[in-house]
């Protein structure tokens, strides 16, 4: 026979039990489509610091090509811009976000790679970058990666240009890792490092940000392209973002977006790409 005080538990369990069953704990969602159509909500994970494609700006809010191309995508899902929170990332722990259901899905200057597709899935790519050289306006010795031999460049933690320079370019190129690229941006205009390399359009961004004190190099030696990153195997979620990119590419807010966002920086405002159905 069940005493008094263990009847009184048992009930209060099996209370405890119907109150999460009938909606007490977080939804679980198998797709970001069917998180956008149940919670009508998504968090988005952006970068915060780079000028033209992710930054925050005085107010708190998010501003640039990427903030664009994540409130475009959201709305064609069923989610409106004020029901976006916008989550800053850096390069290391964008996988770890998806991953652990921090964000719904990530618009960060994210390079489609066999390895990243390992871990999460992609759609797009909604733009295409080439790899390229930020150094400081008065320059002239670094025209290339050849040049970087015996330089210190500065690396990015969980992002791969650096090394892809001292792989293929310049193997004696010292690497030297910052968590974010406006830190390097500093320490490239503060003169402890020769140079940053990342992306052309991200690097753009940064000189017109230090209006003649910083200039791209213009020799792309790479092709980068940007995905939406989505929780692995979520084809649902894939296809429905790359009908939303198809369309944004078609209806012209994609032109407009990326004028309205890099164009002011020189950065050549380039033709929508192909997108990777897979």
């Amino acid at each position: 026979m069940l005493t008094r005080p263990v009847l009184v538990l048992s009930a209060l369990t099996a209370l405890a039990l119907t109150v999460t069953a009938c909606g007490g704990g977080a939804q679980e969602y198998a797709s970001v489509v069917d998180k956008a159509q149940g919670d009508k909500k998504l968090v988005i994970g952006v970068k915060a610091d780079q000028p033209g494609l992710g930054l925050r700006t005085p107010d708190g809010s998010f501003a640039g090509f990427d903030i664009e191309v994540a409130k475009y995508v959201a709305k064609e899902l069923g989610v409106e811009a004020k029901d976006i929170t916008f989550k800053e990332t850096v390069s290391a722990n964008r996988e770890a976000f998806l991953q652990q259901g921090q964000v719904d899905m990530v618009v960060a200057t994210y390079s489609i790679t066999d390895a990243r597709k390992e871990k999460v899935s992609f759609a797009g790519p909604y733009f295409v970058a080439g790899q390229d050289l930020l150094v400081k306006a008065d320059d002239t010795a670094l025209t290339g990666p050849e040049q970087l031999n015996g330089k210190k460049l500065c690396s990015v933690a969980g992002s791969t240009p650096a090394q892809k320079v001292k792989e293929s370019y310049a193997k004696e190129v010292q690497l030297q890792e910052e968590r974010t690229y406006s830190a390097c941006v500093d320490r490239v205009l503060g003169g402890q490092l020769d140079a940053l390399t990342t992306d052309n359009v991200i690097l753009a961004g940064y000189a017109a940000q230090h209006g003649g004190k910083l200039k791209v190099v213009g020799k792309p030696f790479s092709t980068e392209k940007y995905g939406v990153g989505l929780k692995k195997d979520d084809s649902k979620g894939r296809q429905a973002v790359n009908d939303a990119l198809a369309k944004m590419f078609s209806d012209g807010s994609w032109q407009k977006a990326l004028q309205a966002s890099v164009g002011a920086s020189g950065f050549s405002v380039a033709q929508a790409p192909q997108l990777e159905r897979y």
